[in-house]
C-alpha cells in the first residue's frame, strides 16, 4: 500500500503523537509498503526521509478555534492530490485535521481518524467545533480510539458512530529489549541503595510536574533515601517560513489572535491562554511607562495609556473578558493562580527594563511555581535527591529499567504512552486518573491509581500530600511493586509491543476490522 499519515509533530520532535506514528510509519515500511509523513515544518529538521519514511513539511501553525495561519491551501491541495491506497489523520484540534474540513469529500480514498481525545471538549470556547464534528466524523471510514470508555469514544457511540475499533498504545520491542545498564546510578551519582522514582512528559506545564515535585518535597519516606528523576523535553516550535504569502483561517473569539502556546494534542492545556494574552498587552505597556516618563514626562505616559482606553466598547469588552476568565482560574487554582499569571508575564519584562527589584523575593519565585518546588527539592538535604533531566533516548529507556516506580501525575492526557513504557521496562506505576490510565493499570497489570478529583473541564487535580501519602505507601510494599512489575512487562511482551499492534493498523488502512467488538486490548 502507498500511504499518506497527517500529524500535527513528527520526528525529531519528541512526544506521545510523534513517537506513536513513527513506530507505526516505520514498521509498515518494514513490511513493504510506502509511508509519507505531511507534518509541520521544523527548524531542527534538516532531512526529507528517516528510517525509509517520507517527510513532507508544510509551515502551518494553530486550529480552527484559534485561528490557522500559514501553508494552508498548500496542503489542503497535496493531500487532496496525492496518489495513495489511504490516509490516516491522528488528533483533533490542530492543524493537519482541522485544515482539511472544507475539502474532505474531494478526497476519495480510504480515511482513516485516530481523535486522540478531545480535550478541549468541555472549554466553552470549542463548543461550535464540536457541534460541527460528528458530520465530519462521518466522512471517515474507520476511526479508531485508544481507550473503551473515554470522553471521544462516548462522543462518537452518542451520534451513532459504528464504524471504529479500540487499539491500544504500546512500547519499542526493540528499544526495550535491551539489557538493563548496571552503571546507570554510578553515571549520575544515585545512590545504589536508594528508591528511585521517575517520571517522564514534555514541559508544557500541564504533565504534573510541580505536582510531583511538591509530593516530593512532602514526602515522608522514614530515612530511605530517594532520588527523583524528573525527565521532560521542550516543546516543539514550528518554523512558519517568512516570506510566503499566508493566509489565516479559523472561527470563535480566539481566532483573531492565534495563541502562541504550545498545544499538543495530547498535552493541550489552554486555560492559562485566556487570561495570559490580554495581561501581556497590559503588562508590557506597565514595563514601558518608567521608560516612557523619563524621555516624555507625564504626558507621554498619558498618551499611551490613551492608546488602549479610547474605544469605550473595546475597552469594556476586553475588561469582561478578562474578569471572567480571572474568575475562572481563581475558582480553579485560588489566588495564588491568579497571582501566578500576572507574574510570569510581568517579572520578565520588569527584568529587561531593570525594575525586577518592584517584587519581593516571594512574588517573584510564585511567577513559577514549579521552579519554587524544584528549589526546595534540592535544598531537602542528604536524604532525597532530584535530578531535572531530558536524557537521549537510550539513556531514557535505561532510566525506566533503574527506577523502582514511575510516577505521573499529569493533569490532562489520553492514552500515556509512558504507562506502556514503564510496563514494558518491568517498572510498575503509580498514576493519577488521567486519561485512561486506570484502563492502563488494568490492562498490563503494572500498576496502582492515586485518587485524584477532576474540575468541571476534565482536568486531573491531585493533591500533593495525597500523592506523597501514595508515594511512601507503595515504597513501604516492596513485594506488591516487585509483582507488579514483572506482571506488565509480560503482558506487554504479549499484546503492547508496537510489533503486534502496527498489524491491526495495516490492516484497518487495508480496509479490515471493521468492527468495533473485535478490536480490543
Amino acid at each position: 500500500m502507498r500511504l499518506l499519515f497527517c500529524c500535527e509533530f513528527y520526528f525529531p520532535s519528541v512526544g506521545g503523537v510523534q513517537e506513536v506514528m513513527r513506530q507505526i510509519a516505520e514498521r509498515l515500511v518494514l513490511r513493504g509498503h510506502e509511508v509519507t509523513v505531511a507534518t509541520t515544518r521544523l527548524a531542527d529538521r534538516q532531512f526529507s526521509e528517516y528510517n525509509g519514511v517520507k517527510i513532507v513539511e508544510f509551515g502551518v501553525t494553530g486550529n480552527l478555534v484559534r485561528g490557522m495561519e500559514g501553508e494552508i491551501e498548500n496542503y489542503r491541495n497535496f493531500v487532496k492530490n496525492f496518489p495513495c491506497d489511504a490516509l490516516m489523520i491522528k488528533a483533533a484540534q490542530q492543524w493537519t485535521f482541522d485544515a482539511l474540513w472544507p475539502v474532505l469529500d474531494s478526497i476519495n480514498i480510504r480515511k482513516v481518524f485516530i481523535p486522540c481525545g478531545f480535550s478541549g471538549l468541555f472549554e466553552p470556547t470549542y463548543v461550535g467545533y464540536f457541534k460541527d464534528l460528528p458530520d465530519i466524523l462521518r466522512k471517515f471510514d474507520h476511526l479508531i480510539f485508544y481507550a473503551e470508555r473515554y470522553r471521544d469514544t462516548d462522543f462518537a457511540r452518542a451520534h451513532g458512530i459504528t464504524n471504529l475499533s479500540i487499539l491500544p498504545n504500546g512500547a519499542s520491542e526493540i528499544e526495550f529489549s535491551v539489557a538493563p545498564d548496571p552503571d546507570f546510578r554510578l553515571r549520575h551519582s544515585i545512590p545504589e541503595s536508594s528508591f528511585v522514582l521517575l517520571t517522564v512528559g514534555s514541559m508544557t506545564g500541564v504533565k504534573g510536574h510541580r505536582e510531583l515535585v511538591e509530593a516530593f518535597v512532602r514526602l515522608k519516606a522514614s530515612k530511605q533515601h530517594v532520588t527523583l528523576i524528573l525527565n521532560g523535553n521542550p516543546p516543539p516550535k514550528p518554523a512558519v517560513e517568512l516570506g510566503l504569502e499566508h493566509e489565516s483561517v479559523g472561527f470563535g473569539p480566539e481566532s483573531v489572535e492565534p495563541s502562541a502556546d504550545y498545544d499538543g494534542p495530547q498535552d493541550e492545556f489552554r486555560e492559562s491562554s485566556y487570561i495570559t494574552r490580554r495581561i501581556k498587552r497590559v503588562s508590557g505597556l506597565l514595563c514601558r511607562l518608567p521608560g516612557v516618563y523619563r524621555k516624555e514626562g507625564w504626558a507621554g505616559v498619558r498618551y499611551r495609556i490613551r492608546l488602549i482606553t479610547d474605544n469605550k466598547k473595546v475597552r469594556i469588552r476586553r475588561f469582561l473578558g478578562l474578569a471572567a476568565r480571572t474568575a475562572q482560574v481563581f475558582c480553579n487554582e485560588g489566588f495564588l493562580g491568579v497571582r501566578s499569571r500576572l507574574h510570569s508575564h510581568l517579572e520578565p519584562k520588569l527584568a529587561r527594563f531593570s525594575q525586577a527589584a518592584w517584587f519581593p523575593a516571594s512574588l517573584r519565585l510564585s511567577a513559577n511555581p514549579l521552579e519554587f518546588w524544584i528549589g526546595e527539592a534540592k535544598r531537602q538535604g542528604p536524604d532525597k535527591m532530584l535530578l531535572v533531566t531530558d536524557f537521549p533516548r537510550p539513556e531514557l529507556v535505561q532510566a525506566y529499567m533503574a527506577a523502582d516506580l514511575f510516577v505521573f501525575a499529569s493533569n490532562i492526557e489520553y492514552s500515556p504512552l509512558v504507562l506502556y513504557e514503564s510496563a514494558a521496562a518491568g517498572t510498575p506505576f503509580l498514576s493519577v486518573p488521567v486519561g485512561n490510565a486506570e484502563e492502563i493499570a488494568q490492562w498490563t497489570g503494572a500498576g496502582i491509581i492515586c485518587p485524584a478529583p477532576k474540575d468541571e473541564r476534565g482536568y486531573t487535580r491531585v493533591k500533593p500530600e495525597r500523592l506523597a501519602k501514595e508515594i511512601a505507601k507503595a515504597m513501604s510494599s516492596r513485594q506488591q511493586l516487585e509483582t507488579l512489575g514483572q506482571t506488565g512487562r509480560l503482558a506487554w511482551e504479549e499484546r503492547f509491543t508496537w510489533e503486534a499492534i502496527s498489524r491491526r493498523y495495516e490492516s484497518i488502512l487495508s480496509g479490515g476490522q471493521s468492527s468495533m467488538e473485535n478490536n480490543k486490548p
